[in-house]
């Protein structure tokens, strides 16, 4: 039986324990539950039908579309229909079913941020001329990837997938045409240096919003997401926004969500660990449904078709829905074979049963910066909690993560309970999230950045990959992702250390060359980008390279008012 059938599972191994702070289903219990309620967008027979017919080369065109009837009619309808042609409908009569049934979504409106400035003061600190006419070519597009949400959506909200927010907010751009969860972490890091505080407030509340209804938040603005998160950085954001404005009766009136939110991933996505001497907590992804991501359907449904167990089956749903709440959708980082290396292809996804570094690093971080903003209102309980969490998730992240021979931390193999020798950049986020002896900076900087040119890291021209692994996997090499850049740089700067520090100046300046080169040539920003080819798109994955792009231009404008500017 596999690990994670077991009812609250333990592993013993050299000197380690492992235990589930969570519980999955036994082989003869019911299946989980589904991503949502919402039987046309979320499961049942009428998505199931539809989605396998295969009408759009993008699976998520289907489960953005609105109602035209009310879900009651449209299930009649779909019920008859399926009994006129005897259960067993072609394509071309699903198609005419769509068409008669649902339109597209046009759930959102332009608009313009009242904040909206196209000359931030920090443009007049650039000296070279042409990073100065990129930076305020960036600034231009926040107006065109900004949103609200129409009235109509919260009146109607039973005909869509959408889940509505208060206030405006900028989409990521391409097929993202909702919010995404921590994509918005890099558009606010640009909208602060933008002095746009009141569109990334907005953004912020838009999110507190939804801890407010659902606990936690959602990994982005539709229905089908609400069984799973995204790396956590509401805390890192609304901390962001206190430090570039002093708001303190903001925080006053919204710490109890970010408390809130941090108190879910406590709750819902750690596992224990104990040593000899120690007993440790740690956190995972874990977005445990049924079935396949709506908006990924036939992809899911093809790559658990390749198993003839249900319960195998389910098994590969949750974990690919589990490696899509990692932002890392998806990577060789969650491929497990049969002798427990990053090898396969989907159908060797075990995303639960490992540790990520970047996950308990943000984690780290957040305990830390939510005690901050406790004390700054002076609740000195509250504070002191969080602090001792944050010190613990340290040690944690020590004495797991950090492997002293190769100077670097690495993923953690829950089950066969030993690290994950691989290189991804998520491996300096301990750096990043400051989440280590502040007085061991230098000397960690030193070892990381020893390590990264082991590996060959700095003599890629394109960026930082985000493997070394050519799985086709879009999170694999050679795909470089403006995330990830500036976990890397951000995390070797803060080290302290010089050689780190002027690594991290030449990292962030190669980018913004590369960005501005691609540019040029196309007018484009990229999702991502080709670490072997500065400014040409990456590839890879379920869908073909998205435009835009709202993290994208976020971390070019951090660069570039880190590393550009007047000293």
């Amino acid at each position: 039986m596999h690990l994670l059938t077991l009812l609250t599972p333990f592993m013993f191994y050299n000197n380690l324990i492992v235990s589930y702070g969570f519980v999955l289903k036994d082989n003869n219990d019911v299946k989980p539950p589904p991503p949502c309620e919402n039987n046309i967008y979320c499961h049942g027979e009428l998505l199931h039908t539809i989605q396998l017919a295969h009408l759009f080369d993008d699976s998520k065109t289907f489960v953005d579309k609105k109602l035209i009837y009310n879900p009651k009619q449209t299930l009649t309808n779909f019920k008859d229909f399926m009994k006129n042609t005897n259960n067993k409908p072609n394509k071309t009569e699903i198609n005419m079913f769509v068409k008669d049934n649902f339109k597209d979504g046009d759930e959102l409106e332009d608009w313009i941020p009242t904040d909206f400035k196209s000359d931030p003061e920090f443009l007049k600190q650039i000296d070279n001329t042409t990073v100065q006419k990129y930076a305020k070519e960036l600034i231009s597009f926040w107006p065109k990837l900004a949103r609200k949400v129409k009235n109509e959506v919260s009146i109607n909200l039973d005909h869509y997938s959408f889940i509505p927010v208060p206030y405006g907010f900028i989409v990521p751009g391409g097929r993202f045409r909702e919010y995404y969860y921590w994509d918005s972490y890099w558009v606010i890091k640009g909208l602060l240096l933008s002095e746009m505080s009141q569109t990334a407030r907005g953004m912020i509340d838009n999110f507190i919003s939804l801890v407010q209804r659902y606990g936690f938040v959602p990994n982005g603005g539709r229905i089908y997401y609400l069984n799973r998160s995204q790396p956590p950085l509401l805390t890192a954001m609304a901390y962001s926004y206190y430090k570039n404005t002093n708001d303190i009766e903001w925080i006053k009136q919204n710490i109890q969500y970010l408390d809130k939110e941090l108190q879910f991933w406590l709750q819902n996505r750690t596992i224990n660990i104990q040593t000899l001497n120690n007993n440790f907590t740690a956190a995972h992804y874990s977005a445990e449904s049924s079935g396949p991501r709506p908006e990924s359907y036939v992809e899911d449904y093809n790559v658990a078709s390749q198993f003839e167990d249900p319960d195998k089956q389910e098994q590969v749903y949750m974990d690919i829905k589990s490696g899509a709440e990692t932002g890392w959708d998806f990577s060789s980082r969650w491929f497990v074979d049969a002798t427990g290396n990053n090898r396969g292809n989907l159908s060797n996804i075990n995303t639960r049963r490992i540790i990520p570094v970047d996950l308990n690093a943000i984690l780290c971080g957040a305990f830390k910066q939510i005690a901050q903003m406790y004390l700054t209102i002076d609740d000195l309980g509250k504070a002191v909690f969080w602090l001792d969490k944050s010190l613990q998730w340290r040690k944690m992240i020590k004495s797991i993560l950090w492997d002293e021979e190769d100077g670097i931390w690495y993923d953690f193999d829950s089950k066969l309970l030993k690290s994950r020798k691989y290189f991804y950049p998520s491996s300096v986020a301990p750096l990043w999230m400051h989440c280590y002896n502040q007085k061991n900076g230098f000397g960690l900087g030193k070892r990381v950045t020893k390590f990264l040119e082991s590996k060959g890291i700095f003599n890629y021209v394109g960026g930082i990959p985000t493997s070394l692994e050519q799985t086709g996997e879009q999170w694999d090499f050679p795909d470089a992702w403006p995330p990830l850049q500036d976990i890397v740089v951000e995390g070797l700067a803060n080290s302290g250390n010089p050689e780190a520090k002027e690594i991290a100046k030449s990292l962030a300046k190669k980018w913004v060359n590369g960005n501005i080169l691609g540019y040029i040539q196309t007018g484009d920003m990229y999702e991502k980008y080709d670490a072997l080819n500065p400014g040409q798109r990456g590839g890879g994955g379920e869908y073909i390279v998205q435009t835009g792009f709202g993290w994208s231009n976020g971390v070019a404008l951090k660069f570039i008012y880190d590393y550009f500017r007047k000293s």
